[in-house]
């Protein structure tokens, strides 16, 4: 038990190494029931020259309590993918180790739903201080922020990133000219300091945390990331792991090959390392390397590179990190200078050479050549060379509709995609490309109006591209897979779209002659129906930036319709408004857009799938032989006559517990509109469960069309029946409940549907066999909804992108 005393001052008793880093974020009394110092760790993630650590240890001698550290992922960042997770948690399995090895306590919380409380706020009200770290990039400021309100007790940022501690620069600096004259004295002096180490005579602490802490040590990593509601399409990146062991191999290949001639190569992006630049920012940005250890050893190199290195590591990289600590919205125009700021606005409404969307510009399709290739390695690679982005980010200007647009793009696609993503350096970077850390240049041009001007077409010219697209390349893993995928469905087209994005060798069989599964279409002119999937609802984020990207290039547009209950005789309006969506002209265009630029043969039935010699290979219908192939996803629902599932044992129980159910389509076109108080309803009570005025959507022809789904039971019983009757038996007899006179059809069909929904659906994503390396995917794994569909995909492409480099289906990984 230690005597209450308020925490300035244990502040004033911190050594001066120590002190001059912390700032208070919120003051308190220190508690007389408090069971420890907690050091909540997020970007200072190692456990030596740590200031965070330090000061924690340090208090932890003072008040004779433990030190806690936590680390956690709820998944609420809003890029947080596989790549990002893997990234972290690979660091934070080599933190565990070592402070287990030191006998400080550390525990680590994985969050599968983002929506799901952690348990940081909890662990803060049963600490007597918390100390976190000082990092200046959005969104860490406001979670600080936001936990100081929750709780009552102390909380202290520690700057853990800077050789001279933000908080101790108390200006805005916006040339680096000016930053460097006012810091050089101040850098000189501290380049020759030796970091002084905290130890710890407290005993651990081995109280309960609260909480199940996951043991990265013995963790399956991939595992972890698939279980979790992240984005999966984004793959980790095994030729960068996480982890202070990899960063510092990093810094000692540079640092005794490339070094000495950074400052010569260091531009020149088809380098490849160890030369040209040191790739040491990812372990940078999250801590996983000292800056201390990293700035010393480059001082006493002293050679002309090792000079130009410390100007970029001390002058560049810490100054946005003064500037990100000083500006309170760096995601703003506000932030510019004020020339910027008026050259941008007066330049606003000029004509731009081009629009391209989100997506468009994630997956490197402008038809850009240097900007492509650059959008493509961080794509698949996880970085950027600096000087590539310098051009890669002002070329978004051009194709944005205003300036903060093309802010917002930056950052979309450089945090959602780069290691180094989110960083104080990031943000200085990309607001360098809209005038930051620079001056006006003439002359006046359009678009950009006085901003410094670096177009890719002038880039290009001074750059062997050739070179740089070799580099660029191939999968981060190295050699790519050949990946199978049966089902043209949308999740099935969601996963070959993903693992093709990464440079995989991809492959589709569909059995029907256009893709689209169940969102395909019927047309017999001048009549349409969508006779599958009528519509869609969104709740996912995951989904969300697709579709928004969607509406904008005309795939798809909200469903305006009026949708009604009908129950019985009675008629009324769906209780809730729901926003439903529509592939445009027809539900089939989402899967004709992302089938685009796949391999897909037609009218293949593959009716079994074979391991040889550790290769799978696939046989249609016509016995016809397909392979090898590294992988296989199965993207067709399951069936009792079927036998793709033997292909694994492990997952083939849970393939057979899934019960699907059928679904008859009625189509049918009339002469006049029928006159119905709704363009849909949901139906109870009888053999219709749907019918959709499918006129009524966006973009349809106008002709009177109406699509008729009939309940599972009475689909089961009747789907056998001719067209006609079926017709008859459903569209009379609904009519007739609802009041309206009969209505004969001048045109009809009937599709069956044998596995039209799960009547259980497993909702786990997808399954996947890692021994076997094959996998299933579609809405049946995943909530049996086309939204179900498509995060059943990107579960499937995210488990293959996890796979570890060099292990082939029946072999043993090197490492085991």
């Amino acid at each position: 038990m230690h005597a209450a005393a308020d925490s300035k001052t244990h502040l004033e008793r911190l050594p001066l190494h120590l002190l001059e880093r912390v700032r208070v974020i919120r003051e308190a009394a220190v508690k007389k029931s408090a069971e420890f110092v907690l050091y909540w760790m997020h970007h200072a993630v190692r456990g030596h020259e740590n200031p965070a650590l330090d000061t924690a240890l340090t208090l932890s001698g003072q008040l004779k309590l433990p030190v806690l550290v936590y680390q956690g992922l709820g998944g609420r960042h809003p890029f947080h993918s596989d790549r990002h997770h893997t990234f972290i948690m690979e660091g934070a399995r080599e933190v565990q180790q070592d402070l287990n090895d030191r006998r400080i306590a550390y525990v680590f919380y994985l969050g599968r739903q983002p929506a799901n409380p952690t348990p940081l706020q909890s662990l803060a009200r049963r600490a007597a201080l918390v100390i976190t770290e000082d990092f200046p990039a959005p969104p860490f400021p406001r979670w600080a922020r936001r936990l100081a309100s929750q709780i009552d007790t102390a909380i202290w940022s520690v700057d853990c990133a800077c050789i001279i501690p933000m908080r101790q620069i108390r200006r805005i600096f916006t040339r680096a000219y000016a930053f460097r004259d006012h810091a050089r004295k101040e850098y000189d002096r501290r380049l020759g300091q030796i970091w002084e180490e905290a130890e710890t005579t407290i005993e651990p602490f081995d109280g309960d945390c609260g909480f199940n802490a996951t043991d990265l040590v013995r963790a399956d990593i991939a595992d972890l990331c698939a279980r979790c509601e992240i984005d999966h399409t984004i793959g980790p990146v095994p030729h960068t792991p996480g982890g202070s062991a990899a960063g510092y191999a990093r810094w000692e290949q540079f640092r005794h090959h490339g070094l000495e001639s950074y400052a010569r190569l260091r531009n020149d992006p088809t380098v490849r390392f160890p030369r040209g630049v040191s790739r040491l920012s990812a372990y940078l940005h999250h801590g996983h390397v000292s800056p201390f250890r990293i700035a010393g050893q480059a001082a006493r190199d002293g050679s002309h590179g090792a000079i130009k290195f410390l100007d970029e590591l001390l002058i560049w990289r810490e100054l946005a990190h003064h500037f990100c600590f000083h500006h309170s919205n760096v995601e703003s125009l506000d932030a510019l200078p004020q020339w910027a700021c008026r050259t941008l606005q007066a330049h606003a409404g000029d004509p731009r050479p081009a629009h391209y969307s989100w997506e468009r510009l994630y997956r490197g399709r402008t038809g850009d050549l240097l900007w492509d290739a650059a959008q493509k390695s961080l794509l698949v690679h996880g970085e950027l060379h600096n000087n590539v982005r310098m051009t890669w980010g002002k070329a978004l200007l051009q194709w944005a509709q205003d300036p903060q647009k093309a802010l917002d793009l930056m950052i979309d696609l450089n945090h959602r995609f780069a290691l180094d993503g989110s960083d104080a350096n990031s943000y200085g970077g990309l607001l360098w490309c809209l005038g930051l850390f620079d001056r006006p240049f003439t002359p006046e041009r359009p678009v950009i109006g006085t901003l410094r001007p670096r177009f890719t077409e002038d880039h290009l010219r001074r750059l062997d591209m050739k070179a740089y697209a070799d580099k660029v390349k191939g999968p981060a893993s190295g050699e790519p897979l050949r990946i199978a995928v049966i089902g043209a469905g949308i999740a099935g087209l969601f996963a070959a779209r993903t693992l093709s994005d990464h440079d995989h060798r991809v492959q589709v069989f569909e059995k029907s002659d256009r893709p689209g599964g169940r969102t395909a279409s019927h047309r017999s002119q001048p009549f349409a129906f969508d006779a599958g999937a009528q519509y869609f609802t969104v709740r996912d984020e995951r989904l969300d930036r697709y579709v928004r990207s969607w509406r904008s290039d005309g795939i798809v547009e909200p469903w305006k319709g009026k949708v009604a209950v009908v129950k019985g005789r009675q008629i009324s309006d769906e209780k809730k408004l729901t926003r439903r969506w529509v592939g445009t002209p027809a539900m089939e265009s989402i899967a004709t857009h992302l089938a685009a630029g796949i391999e897909i043969d037609f009218n293949v039935t593959v009716v079994s799938v074979e391991k040889k010699m550790h290769r799978w290979q696939l046989t249609d219908h016509r016995q016809t032989v397909y392979g090898p192939y590294d992988v296989v996803i199965i993207a067709i629902p399951p069936s009792a006559e079927s036998r793709l599932a033997d292909a694994s044992p492990q997952l083939r129980s849970r393939i057979a517990a899934v019960k699907m159910q059928p679904c008859v389509a009625a189509l049918a076109a009339f002469e006049k509109p029928l006159a119905l108080p709704f363009d849909a309803a949901f139906v109870h009570d009888a053999p219709i469960r749907w019918a959709a005025r499918n006129n009524s959507k966006p973009l349809r022809p106008a002709a009177e069309c109406w699509v008729f789904h009939a309940g599972a039971r009475w689909s089961r019983e009747h789907g056998a029946q001719h067209d006609a009757t079926i017709v008859d038996t459903l569209l009379g007899p609904f009519l007739e409940s609802i009041g309206h006179l009969p209505a004969e059809p001048v045109y009809f069909h009937t599709r069956f549907w044998k596995s039209a929904a799960a009547a259980n659906p497993l909702n786990t994503g997808c399954l996947w066999d890692a021994e076997q390396q094959i996998g299933w995917c579609g809405d049946w794994c995943q909530r049996s909804r086309f939204e179900g569909a498509a995060l059943s995909g990107m579960s499937m492409a995210g488990r293959i992108l996890g796979m570890r480099p060099g292990r082939l289906a029946g072999q043993k990984d090197s490492g085991e």
